[in-house]
């Protein structure tokens, strides 16, 4: 009986990762569009956020799209003012990609704040225990879905 349930739980946490897979694309995608952003955009200026300054290569190479497709990226980055080409110092050849971090979060972090008021509510329910094992999971499934990922691009 144990094992039909184990399994079951399985199958069930299987489907609620796939929905909220789906929702967190539909949530960035309406970010995106408040942001004036197409979903690649979005998602590149968020590598930036997070990586700081980077060379185009670069933020091709994270963000798994062409050179020249990055290009596009960048020139609506900086038409929107979430960041600027700037010449590598190191390298003048080389272009880098500075966020303009205080325009970009002063217009994301409004957008995020209910939410992030509702998931602090929500974490609120669990010990800390549980909070290390949900992290762990965590970690765990981003580092899974990472690899896979790099394989199917290496296939």
């Amino acid at each position: 009986m144990a094992a039909n349930r184990t399994t079951q739980l399985k199958t069930e946490l299987v489907d609620a990762l796939r929905r909220h897979s789906g929702s967190v694309v539909l949530l960035h995608a309406a970010i995106a569009e408040r942001l004036g952003l197409g979903p690649a955009d979005h998602k590149c200026l968020d590598l930036l956020l997070r990586f700081g300054p980077l060379p185009a290569g670069d933020l091709a190479d994270k963000s798994a799209l062409t050179t020249g497709a990055i290009t596009g990226v960048i020139d609506r980055l900086e038409k929107a003012g979430y960041a600027v080409r700037a010449s590598d110092p190191h390298d003048r050849r080389r272009v880098v990609v500075e966020p303009n971090r205080e325009r970009a979060l002063a217009d994301i972090e409004p957008i995020f704040a209910g939410l992030k008021r509702g998931m602090s509510a929500m974490l609120d329910r669990y010990s800390a225990e549980e909070l290390e094992l949900l992290l762990d999971f965590l970690k765990r499934i981003d580092q899974l879905i990472d690899d896979h990922t790099a394989a199917l691009r290496r296939a």
